[in-house]
């Protein structure tokens, strides 16, 4: 049954704001602790987004005591402390307050945006394409494909990672020759739904097996009353970002991960 009409009138895109709240609910840490509106996440290693403080909002009147806190946290797990900046990161001076502490600055990253029924893939009321599959919690398949492009850390975080996702979510299969050669994951979250946990065997890399995963999940994103789709991919893969802007994505913002030993 549909949630809601995708469709029905003019939408408001969503702000870069609401789509980094977003992404770092569909992504959430086993364990979490509020430091005066940032958000300090740990995961026991693997992905930056679950081992790093979130920066959305600050609230609290002593900035170098808050990220004093953090790493106090993150050294009691033997862990590098690590900061999310992005462009609505709160205070507006942390990034420059972080490298003058000796933080150093990772990759670039681009939030990336478009209205569900744009440009590119599916629309509501357009059918999943049928070589796509879904679920709602990671088959064994689902898990081999996404898994194999991991590194170690991230593997070994991964299931309870997966575990903790909200519960309006839906892995997505992609069935070539009767077997899982492409795996997404997406998370609905009012207006947005994530693109998450893309990963496609290298033997079939190139044969429309990702945009049949994007069209599964925009399809699916609409009947959960979802207006539109984000993602965050590194900067640098251009060939993900290219495949992203040809289905109709583009860039709503940037962001890093300041790191400090």
């Amino acid at each position: 049954m549909s949630k809601g009409d995708a469709s029905s009138g003019p939408k408001s895109p969503p702000g870069l704001r609401e789509i980094e709240a977003a992404s770092v609910r569909s992504w959430p840490a086993p364990e979490t602790v509020a430091i005066d509106g940032w958000l300090w996440r740990y995961a026991s290693g693997g992905s930056l987004r679950a081992n790093s403080v979130a920066t959305l909002a600050f609230h609290g009147s002593d900035v170098d005591a808050a990220i004093r806190e953090a790493e106090r946290r993150y050294r009691e797990r033997g862990a590098p402390c690590r900061f999310t900046i992005c462009g609505v990161s709160e205070p507006g001076d942390l990034d420059a307050r972080l490298a003058a502490m000796g933080y150093a600055r990772g990759a670039d990253h681009v939030t990336m945006a478009k209205a569900i029924g744009g440009s590119g893939i599916a629309g509501p009321g357009v059918a999943a394409p049928a070589d796509v599959e879904l679920a709602a919690e990671a088959k064994p398949e689902w898990l081999a494909i996404y898994l194999a492009g991991l590194t170690p850390g991230r593997r070994a975080a991964a299931p309870a990672l997966l575990a903790g996702l909200p519960a309006q979510r839906a892995y997505f299969s992609c069935r070539r020759g009767g077997e899982v050669v492409g795996s997404g994951l997406s998370v609905a979250d009012g207006p947005l739904a994530s693109i998450q946990c893309m990963a496609t065997l290298a033997a079939v890399r190139r044969l429309g097996c990702a945009r049949s995963i994007l069209a599964a999940i925009e399809a699916w994103a609409a009947v959960q009353g979802c207006t539109h789709l984000y993602l965050q991919a590194e900067a640098a893969n251009a060939g993900a970002i290219a495949l992203y802007e040809g289905v109709g994505f583009r860039v709503a913002g940037q962001y890093h991960v300041q790191t400090k030993d």
